[in-house]
């Protein structure tokens, strides 16, 4: 180093020219930049020194100037391509020659500057240069593409996002989709914290919070207001795969062979009822009643046979088995098949021939099964009735279709039979909650009605019969059970108010149900032998049922073995629990949603039973929704005590809902009930 050299160092990591000026202490330099700057320097500190000496500060614009225009990176490819093959290395000095037939001092520092920037044909190694290999400057090459698609799609995003933002449609790229699943994800599972979509947030000056992130997507319409939370946090599958819709869709267009062709019972001559609410698409039961010749009647009980689309082990199947059952939710259905099925060709449709599995049961007078018989058919609906329909008909005492009045005679004789076995009847009110397209939340009390009852003990006696036809032959299928409940003493029981607080006492000492390869007593239903074989459209478990029956009638071997059945079972439970948990969850959200939209409202409540009776905080139920939701009382009530509560602060996203107790006074004010007296 010397006074008046030109050398090139880094300041605050850009490349800066200065004129070396004077020592500073032992081993430190002044230097002096063009705009009169001063900079100490360790000699470790010089990039490159310019040939030549005695410059002045004033020499470096004149420099700059002559070596602009010789500083263009592509000529860099053509040297590399001649220094490659022979894997020469080079110094700027030798660069500026190659380059540009000469070195002088603007040449060679211009063919540094493109040498020290390149990231492409050249890597340093001290004082020379050496040219990449081609493998290495092509993967090099990629990776600078790749960056800049990244830029180009990330610009693109936020072009997007700001027409998203000013309430416009977006058209979202692959990328975008990527970008916003992102987002998504921090929403979902807050807990990771996850870097790709806060940086996201912070490129568009967003909160980088969970929070920030649900607000964007809402605003931007991937999501909309009311998105299901649970169902996204589940593992259960919105859309199907591709290849099972086109499975789905050959099953539509063309013939697929009936397994039980050969064997089928024609039953068409039947007049046949499928009886469901109104909403229902899934038709998946249907009943008919036989007048014999000797003057008994037999009960036939149809289910829908999917098993002729369905193979075990085919595609569709395990879809179904992946899914494990139909998601009901407010907002509508997710079929375990895909719709075109499920609500078509699986269905038993009015009026079309449907293949169906039938039973056929003649009772007792007493409602107990003295002969059955399980058969693969064919049989025609005759009428698609509701349950309103139904009830009218029975109250009515509508002639024209006995077949009504006598089924619904015997599912109360089975009633009181299963009753006799020790069956525990549990009546608490249900509802439906409903919403529709425009967002609207309707809740719907569902009675106990006539028809329901008949329905439900029809269910239960099919429950019953492939229960029995399993264990006489040995079948493996999931048999359902019940341990025997430990319910309080007779006299404890009758102390408590009559109605839910009673059935709430009783639901409470109910095990929960549990599954089985060999029979097993169901204690809440009164049977020693039970299966569910009514829904193989709607529940896995069925499904499978039916495929091993199936193959029993066909004289086949049975498409699973015991220990397959085990393995399936344990498998569909699991999703089953986390379904139905997406369900309660997703009812819960709504129905907080419908109170907080009708705020003003006041709800006569009746106080089922204690949570924390020395807190004071007890469950109760809005009888008028048959909703059951906790309340803290500030007053001494009993069991079975009715009071009216308004709500005062409803957050179905963080799960909050609080009342304040109206006085019978001042609702009488408001006119929105009749006084009640809370006393028993």
């Amino acid at each position: 180093m010397e006074k008046g050299k030109l050398v090139e160092f880094k300041h605050q990591g850009e490349p800066r020219l200065g004129v070396v000026e004077r020592p500073e202490g032992k081993k430190n330099w002044v230097v002096q930049d063009q705009r009169g700057q001063s900079y100490t320097l360790h000699p470790r500190q010089i990039e490159y020194e310019v040939k030549g000496s005695d410059y002045k500060p004033h020499d470096i614009a004149v420099l700059l100037e002559e070596a602009k225009p010789l500083q263009d990176p592509s000529s860099l490819e053509v040297a590399w391509e001649i220094l490659v093959e022979e894997g020469e290395t080079v110094t700027p000095a030798q660069m500026a020659q190659l380059l540009f037939s000469e070195q002088t001092p603007a040449s060679c520092y211009a063919a540094h500057s493109l040498l020290s920037a390149d990231k492409v044909y050249f890597k340093q190694k001290g004082d020379v240069y050496e040219p990449r290999s081609a493998s290495q400057v092509g993967e090099i090459q990629h990776q600078i593409e790749v960056e800049k698609q990244r830029d180009r799609e990330k610009h693109e995003f936020l072009t997007r996002v700001t027409t998203a933002l000013s309430e416009k449609k977006a058209d979202w790229s692959q990328a975008d989709q990527s970008r916003l699943e992102a987002l998504e994800r921090l929403v979902l599972q807050p807990e990771q914290g996850y870097r790709p979509a806060q940086d996201i947030l912070d490129m568009l000056e967003r909160p980088q919070t969970p929070q920030g992130a649900f607000d964007l997507l809402i605003e931007l319409g991937w999501w909309n207001f009311h998105e299901n939370l649970f169902l996204r946090r589940s593992s259960y599958p919105v859309q199907f795969p591709r290849k099972v819709l086109e499975v789905a869709q050959s099953r539509l267009e063309s013939a697929f062979p009936d397994p039980d062709q050969d064997i089928r019972l024609d039953l068409t001559h039947l007049k046949a009822y499928t009886v469901d609410d109104e909403s229902t698409r899934e038709i998946d039961d249907g009943l008919s009643l036989e007048y014999l010749e000797d003057g008994r009647q037999k009960i036939w009980v149809h289910i829908a046979d999917p098993t002729c689309l369905v193979s075990p082990n085919d595609e569709l199947d395990l879809e179904a088995r992946r899914r494990s059952t139909s998601l009901y939710l407010p907002t509508g259905m997710i079929s375990m098949f895909p719709s075109e099925l499920a609500t078509g060709p699986m269905s038993l449709v009015q009026g079309q021939v449907c293949p169906a599995l039938s039973f056929s049961v003649i009772l007792s007078e007493a409602g107990e099964v003295e002969e059955y018989s399980i058969h693969a058919s064919l049989i025609k609906p005759t009428y698609r009735l509701t349950y309103d329909d139904v009830d009218e008909m029975l109250e009515l005492g509508v002639t024209a279709e006995p077949e009504i009045a006598d089924l619904a005679t015997w599912s109360n004789r089975r009633e009181e039979w299963r009753k006799s076995q020790g069956a525990i009847n549990i009546s608490l009110p249900e509802s439906s909650i409903k919403v529709n397209l425009e967002g609207e939340v309707t809740i719907e009390l569902l009675d106990q009605s006539p028809s329901r009852q008949m329905v439900a003990e029809m269910m239960i006696l099919t429950g019953e019969v492939t229960g029995r036809y399993g264990q006489e032959h040995s079948l493996p299928i999931p048999y359902r059970g019940q341990p025997q409940p430990e319910l309080p003493p007779e006299e404890e029981l009758m102390q408590l108010p009559p109605g839910p607080v009673r059935a709430s006492a009783i639901r409470r000492c109910m095990p929960r149900s549990e599954m089985s390869l060999t029979p097993i007593r169901h204690a809440g239903l009164g049977l020693d032998t039970y299966t569910q074989a009514t829904s193989p459209i709607r529940r896995y478990t069925d499904l499978l049922t039916h495929f091993q029956v199936k193959a029993y009638l066909r004289g086949e071997e049975l498409p699973f073995n015991a220990e397959e059945i085990q393995e399936i079972v344990f498998s569909v439970t699991s999703s089953v629990k986390e379904a139905v948990l997406v369900e309660r969850q997703t009812n819960r959200y709504w129905g907080l949603e419908y109170l907080r939209r009708n705020g003003d409202e006041v709800w006569q409540v009746l106080l089922l039973r204690w949570l924390r009776e020395d807190d004071n905080l007890g469950l109760v139920l809005l009888e008028e929704l048959g909703l059951e939701l906790p309340y803290r009382f500030d007053r001494a009530v009993s069991l079975g005590d009715r009071l009216e509560l308004q709500v005062s602060r409803a957050d179905p996203r963080q799960d909050v809902i609080q009342f304040r107790e109206i006085s019978n006074q001042e609702a009488q004010e408001k006119g929105e009930v009749e006084p009640v007296n809370s006393n028993h």
